[in-house]
């Protein structure tokens, strides 16, 4: 199989959850596609020797993570709320508002929250993607927990 029939695997197997994972780090559409397409363009650039389904898809989504960081540091961070509408989240009872107060989360924590409960990465898994240690991913999580523990108890009035 040449490298060409291999990305086109690739692209089908993996770009919804690396999509999903660029736009819980940059809050953009525009911005995660970018992304997306550069993690891509940087597999036929690397021709990376990946031994097995586990390991492409981690190698993918480090790379999308490091081009995602890239990209928050060279532009200014602006809100963006019609993400809410685009974002794929279940269709359950209070889905929309966990969004919302994911979405007012830091990126370092939006994206270890995304990783760990939407992707099912271990924090050890997500510090291998993000470059972090496995206790800088855990303390990232236990703080967007209490994040979202406080905003969501005020939005009920508790």
């Amino acid at each position: 199989m040449d490298h060409s029939d291999r990305l086109e695997e690739l692209v089908d197997r993996h770009e919804t959850a690396l999509f999903r994972a660029a736009l819980a780090i940059l809050g953009d559409v525009q911005e995660a596609e970018d992304a997306v397409q550069d993690t891509f363009l940087r597999y036929l650039e690397k021709r990376p020797e990946l031994r097995d389904g586990g390991h492409e898809k981690a190698w993918l989504l480090k790379v999308t993570a490091n081009r995602c960081k890239s990209i928050l540091r060279t532009r200014r961070r602006r809100p963006t709320v019609e993400l809410l509408d685009i974002y794929p989240v279940p269709e359950e009872e209070g889905s929309r508002e966990l969004m919302e107060a994911i979405l007012t989360l830091p990126a370092n924590q939006r994206s270890a929250v995304h990783l760990h409960y939407y992707e099912g990465y271990t924090s050890e898994e997500i510090g291998a993607i993000l470059g972090q240690r496995p206790g800088t991913v855990r303390s990232h999580l236990s703080r967007a927990r209490e994040a979202l523990r406080r905003y969501l108890l005020e939005e009920t009035g508790e």
